[in-house]
């Protein structure tokens, strides 16, 4: 499905599952309070369902309905939409649950709450694209789905925290003047929907992987990303001619990367606001040199 639409409405549902945790007007509750309780979850409910309504409104309305059909687009994009469905669940699943557990929600009970939010959310979307003409319900996006929510419910269950952190990074790559109406035609379109210009990473926290007591910094991650570029169209390049009349044609790849990173959460910082920020922004990689791997080679670059 569409990223735009993806992206869009996973970031209104990220403020609300956000909401007790951002503000922090109290500390976390240490025994379940029913306020806060109903308050989280009456905010999912609204903005997320609210978020539903309004895209069969404003967006599906415009494709013709058909009965509920499969599309199979798990070739399309390189696999990069499949990284953007895993990154939104995880960073939901993660927010929500921090949310719960502000709420005095039991950890282990708050974990599964995360979960099931981006779970029901996304399965939500993709009921919607199942009836649309222009789309189809994809098991591939599930599947997606359900690693990143997979991979925050793993680790704070084992670690109750986040070692290993789903990241989002972009810079424009200059294949969105070829065809905008695709890949957007301005920076804020771009960086939801040119494929060719996101990055999805790994960020690993070395120091907690160390011995207790360890001097190595808490805050610096070592990171591998995956992107792709070339690309013009989802599983292939149209024919593309400029003004001259001259066809223009991309090579499509994949591109592999390793990079330093910053832990955001672990910043020696004291003011509460700041924490709030750096764990808000926490799913943003942070660009540092990086070695990449593209087409059987090997370069320097800045990710």
């Amino acid at each position: 499905m569409n990223k735009l639409r993806l992206l869009l409405c996973a970031m209104l549902l990220s403020c609300a599952v956000r909401a007790g945790d951002t503000l922090q007007l109290l500390q976390p509750a240490m025994h379940p309070h029913k306020a806060r309780i109903w308050s989280v979850t009456g905010t999912q409910v609204l903005l997320g369902g609210g978020s539903l309504l309004g895209l069969q409104q404003l967006w599906y309305a415009d494709y013709p309905r058909q009965s509920f059909h499969i599309f199979n687009d798990n070739n399309e994009w390189l696999q990069m939409d499949k990284a953007g469905h895993a990154l939104t669940a995880y960073a939901l699943a993660r927010l929500s649950a921090g949310a719960y557990r502000w709420a005095g929600v039991p950890a282990k009970r708050a974990r599964w709450y995360g979960v099931l939010t981006p779970m029901l959310y996304l399965s939500g979307i993709e009921m919607l694209d199942g009836y649309s003409a222009g789309w189809g319900f994809s098991w591939g996006d599930c599947v997606a789905n359900a690693s990143g929510a997979a991979l925050f419910a793993a680790q704070d269950a084992l670690w109750q925290e986040q070692r290993i952190q789903m990241k989002f990074g972009f810079r424009r790559s200059g294949m969105a003047q070829y065809r905008p109406e695709l890949l957007g035609s301005t920076w804020t379109e771009q960086l939801l929907k040119d494929y060719n210009g996101q990055t999805y990473w790994l960020s690993v926290n070395v120091a907690s992987f160390l011995r207790s007591g360890t001097r190595f910094p808490r805050w610096l991650n070592a990171a591998v990303g995956y992107g792709a570029g070339g690309m013009t169209g989802g599983s292939s390049n149209p024919v593309i001619c400029n003004a001259q009349g001259s066809c223009v044609q991309f090579t499509r790849y994949r591109e592999f990367y390793l990079s330093a990173d910053v832990d955001l959460t672990k910043l020696p910082v004291k003011q509460r606001w700041l924490k709030v920020l750096c764990g808000t922004f926490g799913w943003v990689k942070i660009p540092a040199p990086a070695l990449v791997i593209a087409n059987g080679r090997v370069r320097g670059g800045v990710w």
